[in-house]
């Protein structure tokens, strides 16, 4: 047996699976629920989970295998898993392993048999906790006496662990398209692609001036982990192309760009995760379901003299779900439009970044 510590003492006991440390290394990390009920694969390699512990709501976990061109990165920075129960075999004649040999391979530990039920609504009513994957209860409660919250704070932020570690080019008949790279899913890339462009992607560090050397004729900022707000020479550099050329937000690009223009973030009580968030649209009062992974947002109110109007809003919690400049081709949405996995509807997003670029 083992156990899931949170770090206000509250344990939940379970089994292992995958690839566990030495039991002298511990496993923590925040500690997250996404509600979707299928897409485990898709969410797993969503590099915006970086150092999390990730649990799934949905009780079943693992009843199709695993796919490998399903995966959304090539590399895997997710701390741990925590599941109801874990299905047995590859459950599909086509895939390619189980999920448990998954873990295995990337060294990802996770827990089994757990109620994530109870875990679920814990987080709800307490907020998001860091949380001790261990071997035994004591082991866990000592670890938060010991350490503290301070614990899960990477030496690095996590944006630059997950980005790539130099430019390349996804070749394409259109224009060139600049991509700075978050942490991006591979869904964002081929939706650009499908849409005739080549794309030249970048560090997350990458300088204004080296991403107009290429002439692109946009950028698109990508999904990514952990705090946007600790990301302020990012934000310097991406408030130098804001008047100089067209640009989508997705996620954290969305963040980032609030705050390149003086906007503030804030983080969410447990965030947003999951297949099925209501968003609308504030011009045309259209209301799509949205697939969302996110722990901050942008505060409404510090938008007022930047320049961004709010476009799109979450009928859940009125939080903001998108933004468009007033003055610049400027684009941005909290959510996810490329899916994967989630409803596919809000690809239309891409299709107005194309409309804003002619």
């Amino acid at each position: 047996m083992a156990w899931l510590v949170l770090k206000d003492g509250k344990g939940f006991e379970g089994e292992k699976f995958g690839s566990w440390p030495a039991e002298d290394k511990e496993v923590y990390g925040e500690v997250v629920f996404n509600t979707s009920m299928t897409g485990y694969q898709e969410m797993i390699t969503d590099l915006s989970y970086a150092g999390q512990i990730l649990t799934f709501t949905q009780p079943q976990i693992g009843n199709y295998g695993w796919h490998n061109e399903e995966s959304e990165a090539s590399k895997n920075l997710l701390k741990g898993l925590v599941v109801r129960e874990l299905a047995a075999g590859e459950g599909s004649f086509h895939a390619d392993r189980t999920l448990e040999s998954y873990c295995l391979k990337q060294s990802i530990p996770g827990l089994k048999g757990i109620d994530t039920r109870e875990l679920t609504r814990h987080i709800r009513k307490n907020g998001t906790l860091p949380g001790v994957m261990v071997s035994q209860l004591e082991e866990g409660i000592g670890y938060w006496q010991n350490h503290g919250s301070t614990a899960i704070r990477p030496d690095r932020h996590w944006v630059y662990q997950t980005t790539v570690s130099e430019e390349y080019v996804i070749p394409g008949n259109g224009p060139i398209l600049a991509v700075l790279d978050f942490g991006a899913k591979r869904n964002i890339l081929r939706c650009l692609q499908s849409r005739g462009f080549k794309l030249h992607v970048f560090p997350a560090g990458t300088s204004a001036d080296e991403i107009m050397d290429i002439n692109p004729v946009g950028l698109v900022l990508s999904n990514g982990p952990g705090d946007p707000s600790g990301l302020p020479e990012i934000a310097e550099n991406v408030s130098n192309l804001i008047s100089k050329i067209p640009i989508l937000g997705i996620c954290m690009g969305h963040q980032i760009m609030a705050i390149s223009s003086g906007a503030q973030t804030y983080k969410l009580p447990f965030g947003h995760r999951g297949g099925n968030h209501p968003v609308q649209n504030r011009e045309t009062l259209k209301v799509t379901m949205t697939s969302q992974n996110h722990g901050y947002a942008v505060d409404e109110s510090s938008l007022k003299g930047t320049g961004f109007k709010v476009l799109y809003s979450n009928l859940n919690d009125g939080t903001v779900e998108g933004m468009k400049h007033e003055n610049f081709h400027v684009l941005t949405v909290q959510y996810h439009p490329e899916a994967a996995p989630g409803p596919e509807e809000n690809e239309e997003i891409f299709d107005q970044f194309v409309e804003m670029l002619k």
